[in-house]
Parts: structure tokens; sequence; C-alpha cells
């Protein structure tokens, strides 16, 4: 009976990363996180990684939150509400074995359709930038990525999908409107294009 639990954990635990419940720290997490260092900037050069690109739009009722978060490896802090679609928002987070898996497809959708789709990913409710930036490395992944050190992101009800487990996806379009909330788990750059054609309307 032990053994058939044991089983069923494992199972559980490989299907998502549950920020609520991997990050045992949740509540007592360090205030003082830095995701731009030094050492942090020459790991995001050493990728490739992209800057973030702050946004040029104003509030909308259905869009994101007016929140700032900082750009993870150094760059410019990006004001969430500006963002303007469309665009994939991609939250993952450096201790979630099927972020890794998914990180390589959608490395292959950015390098493919970053011209008329563009993917930023949120390193979401994380304490750990240099691991995040090293699983950025091992998976090749150069999309830029915010960072939410401080889990602010967890009272949004905009990502709220991510409360459930990671990875997730917010899509916004070109008003900045959330135009919808997905568990993650691509395994091709082909699936990106059919989240795209299912929720943009864009056949890539």
């Amino acid at each position: 009976m032990r053994r058939l639990l044991a089983i069923l954990l494992l199972a559980a635990g490989l299907s998502a990363c549950s920020p609520e419940t991997d990050n045992l720290n949740l509540d007592v997490r360090p205030p003082d996180v830095k995701v731009d260092t030094p050492a942090l900037r020459r790991i995001k050069a050493r990728i490739g990684m992209d800057d973030c690109a702050p946004g040029s739009g104003t509030p909308v009722a259905d869009g994101l939150p007016e929140l700032t978060l900082p750009c993870l490896g150094g760059g410019p802090d990006v004001e969430l509400s500006t963002l303007r679609g469309p665009l994939i928002i991609n939250l993952w987070q450096a201790n979630c074995g099927p972020c890794r898996l998914e990180m390589p497809a959608l490395e292959s959708f950015h390098q493919q359709y970053a011209d008329r789709v563009a993917v930023l990913g949120i390193d979401f409710n994380d304490v750990q930038p240099a691991a995040a930036l090293e699983l950025a490395e091992d998976t090749s992944a150069t999309y830029p990525s915010l960072a939410d050190p401080g889990g602010e992101l967890m009272a949004e009800d905009a990502f709220a999908i991510a409360r459930r487990g990671l990875p997730a996806f917010v899509l916004i379009d070109e008003d900045g409107a959330v135009v919808a909330e997905l568990s993650g788990g691509v395994e091709s750059a082909d699936e990106g294009k059919d989240l795209v054609e299912e929720h943009f309307g864009i056949s890539l």
C-alpha cells in the first residue's frame, strides 16, 4: 500500500509543479532576493537571453495588473499593464520539471515566430534566480523573462492559473486584454501555433 501511495505521489509531482506546495519557504521568503547582479548578468549574457521590453499601453479593465516586475538577470523593469500582444506569457520556476520539458518547445516557437507573436517568461514565485537562469541555459531559452521573487503575482486574478500548477500560460491580445489562461505542457512549436490560432485567430 505504501509503495502504491509513493508511486501515485510521484506521478502527481511530475504532472505539474505547484508553487503552493513545492516552494516550502513560501511564507518566509527573504525580502531581498536580487535578480540583477553581476553574476546573474554574466549568465544571462552567456545564454544570449533577450532583454525585457517595457510596453507602451495604458491599463485596461480586462488586462494585466498595474504591477511592475524586474527583468531576470538584469534589464529594464516592466509594468505588466502596459504590455500588448499578441503575447504568450509563460509562467515557470527553477524547480519545475515540466517547465524544463516545455521550454525548448517555446524557444523553437520564439525563434520561428517572434516577429508575429512574442513570448515572455515570468519566473513565478521563485527565490532562486541563479537556478532559474541555469534552467534557461540548459534548455537554450533565449526569450526574455521577468522575475517574481516576492510572489506578488500569487494575489493577482490574471495569474490564478499558475496557483494551480506550473507551467502555465496567460495570453494577451493586441488591446492588452487577457484572452486565455491555460495550463502549460506544450511539446513542440506546432502546439504553440495551435494555441495562437485558437485564441488569437492568427494562422502562422
